[in-house]
């Protein structure tokens, strides 16, 4: 159990969570709501009608009826047993369909909807990205949160139909006099019922708290922290196959496997010794085996009374089946409603978490211009004092940054690690916005234009970018439906154009394996080129490459550098990279140190001058010269 107290939430704000809850799953998905709901209610009152007519053919039987009666009752029995059994295969397929096909998917859209609307700076928030894990843990662990609710909103319905089907098949139990003169007639006795009725209500009651209790603990333990161990111990490390080479190469399977295990046996984990552990060997055990011990007893005294009641000639011996049957289920019924209103009061926790998460509200100013659609392409960017400084910390990544340049240029950004390159190129993109100063477009504000519009001035490349397992031209028009044309010239361009004439399927190749068997491995190299060719397909007047040519092969990287100004045509180039004598054929070099521009000017200009610069090009050029001598 965890050790944190948290004040825990009154029924009405938890029924008030669940309430939400249930909106957001039947805005989503209700197809799976509908199916479930049905599928719950005929699984719920299928055991009453063969009930119904096994109590009739048993009464037939030993009331000594006549054959022609047996027989009908018994075929009334075989009809709706197999009628029964049709409909709930039939309900029970469809739930299943509907819930393999829909609910994983439909939890998926419901955060993915969230990030991808989220400012980019609240998704790039640790803390921010800890709460979606938080989510995503506690779901894999044990459901909580919005599944939770998906898969108790349908045993509540099978609980509600169980109770109705009880009472029908079971009130003629209290109304069923013993006949005057017998000696059981006190079973008649409105004293007698209202025991009857108190036993009922009072072993529910009983047996739903003691349920509830066991279910807190299992509620109130962070298995999360041990689930995720789990996951990644024998799932992601074993079989990771990016893995594979650094496992293989130092023997890591053993290492990973006492780690495992030693999680495993941890507090916070499953294992025999932990606080979850003891507490199945002591009080939830307990709890849980009393809860079933009270309805047991319950159906004892169930037995006890309808036996008693035939033995007195209210009815016949059959229908004993018949109210034991149904007055079982009208406990079990109510049992679960009491469950599932305390695992719903456990489960508003973690929908506090969840909401927290969907609740984040987006403070970027979103404006209203639309950016100029300019034929000469016409753009100037300048920044304007910017300084920055990212959240929950108080340095700055960004000091006094101020600087120009127009559609056309070819700048480079070069600096050491830290000094604030990535930084400048998110703010660019108004991934984040400054903390001081403002970045201008034609002079204006960038804020104040609409934020699609102006993120699609831009065509990027960052450094850790990804190709999907989807076909070739598929990753470079980032769409299903593209121009194959332009998708070919543009990996013609970007240097792929050989390795394209070699692959069968051509642009319907499918990178990678993971959807398709003759799916092909692109190297990082070639990666790199699709990246390129993703770029120019977008045909953005500013092109952003972040060490565009760091897995490429020195022939290949050759072959960019010299085809630049033919690839970049009328765009503006902004070129990040820590190989200066890359930066050669751009027309300004912006020089960064501790997150400061420290530097301006053409490579000619700044190797010669003493600075930043020529410190760092002769660190790298000294291992060139120490070759050649």
């Amino acid at each position: 159990m965890n050790d944190t107290k948290k004040e825990r939430l009154s029924f009405r704000q938890a029924m008030a969570y669940s309430r939400r809850g249930f909106a957001i799953w039947w805005r989503t998905a209700p197809e799976i709501l509908i199916a479930a709901a049905v599928q719950r209610a005929v699984d719920a009152l299928a055991p009453y009608l063969p009930l119904y007519f096994t109590a009739r053919l048993v009464n037939a039987i030993a009331g000594g009826g006549e054959p022609g009666q047996v027989w009908t009752m018994l075929g009334w029995l075989l009809a709706s047993t197999a009628a029964v059994a049709a409909i709930r295969a039939g309900v029970n397929c469809w739930d299943e369909t509907m819930r393999h096909a829909h609910q994983f998917p439909a939890w998926n859209r419901i955060f993915f909807e969230k990030l991808l609307s989220m400012d980019f700076c609240d998704v790039d928030d640790p803390k921010n990205q800890a709460l979606f894990t938080q989510i995503q843990q506690a779901r894999q662990w044990s459901g909580w949160g919005l599944n939770k609710l998906y898969m108790r909103f349908s045993d509540a319905v099978g609980a509600v139909f169980r109770i109705l089907g009880a009472i029908a098949l079971s009130v003629s139990l209290f109304t069923l006099p013993v006949p005057a003169g017998s000696p059981l007639a006190w079973l008649n006795s409105p004293l007698c019922l209202a025991g009857m009725a108190a036993l009922l209500v009072g072993s529910v009651a009983l047996s739903g708290a003691l349920s509830n209790k066991a279910s807190s603990y299992w509620a109130s333990y962070d298995g999360a922290a041990g689930n995720r161990g789990f996951s990644f111990f024998y799932f992601v490390a074993m079989r990771d196959r990016w893995r594979g080479t650094d496992i293989r190469t130092y023997a890591q399977d053993k290492f990973l496997e006492d780690a495992g295990k030693k999680d495993m046996g941890g507090e916070t984990s499953f294992g025999p010794d932990s606080s979850i552990g003891r507490a199945g060997r002591g009080p939830m055990g307990l709890c849980a085996a009393a809860a079933q011990g009270m309805s047991q007893a319950f159906i004892g005294v169930i037995y006890l009374f309808a036996a008693l009641k035939a033995l007195g000639g209210a009815f016949g011996v059959g229908s004993v089946t018949q109210y034991v049957g149904a007055l079982a289920g009208l406990a079990q019924g109510f049992t679960a409603l009491l469950e599932i209103v305390g695992e719903l009061r456990a489960n508003a926790e973690y929908l506090k978490s969840t909401y927290e998460f969907l609740d984040i509200p987006n403070q970027m100013y979103q404006g209203s211009l639309t950016t100029e659609k300019r034929n000469d392409r016409k753009y100037e960017i300048e920044f304007r004092d910017v300084s920055f400084k990212y959240p929950g910390t108080d340095a700055w990544a960004l000091r006094h940054v101020s600087m120009k340049f127009d559609v056309g240029e070819r700048l480079a950004v070069v600096g050491e690690n830290g000094s604030g390159k990535t930084t400048f190129i998110k703010l660019l993109c108004r991934l984040y916005d400054p903390t001081e100063g403002e970045i201008l477009l034609n002079g204006i504000d960038i804020r104040k234009y609409r934020y699609d519009n102006y993120l699609a001035l831009f065509s990027v490349v960052f450094q850790d970018f990804k190709l999907l397992s989807q076909p070739l031209g598929a990753n470079v028009a980032a769409a299903e439906g593209y121009d194959r044309s332009r998708a070919e010239k543009c990996l013609k361009k970007a240097g792929f154009g050989p390795r394209l004439e070699e692959l069968p399927k051509g642009l319907d190749t499918c990178l990678y394996r993971e959807f398709e068997d003759d799916g092909v491995e692109v190297s990082g190299g070639e990666a790199q080129k699709i990246a390129l060719a993703r770029v120019l397909y977008q045909d953005a007047p500013f092109i952003v490459l972040d060490e565009p040519t760091a897995a490429l092969d020195p022939e290949a990287e050759a072959e960019v550098y010299t085809k630049f100004n033919d690839i970049v045509e009328d765009k503006t180039a902004i070129y990040i990279s820590h190989r200066l004598s890359s930066c050669r054929f751009c027309d300004e070099i912006a020089v960064f140190d501790h997150g400061q521009v420290v530097q301006q000017g053409t490579h000619d200009n700044l190797v010669e001058a003493q600075g930043k610069y020529q410190a760092l090009w002769e660190a790298q050029a000294q291992y060139y010269q120490k070759s050649e001598e």
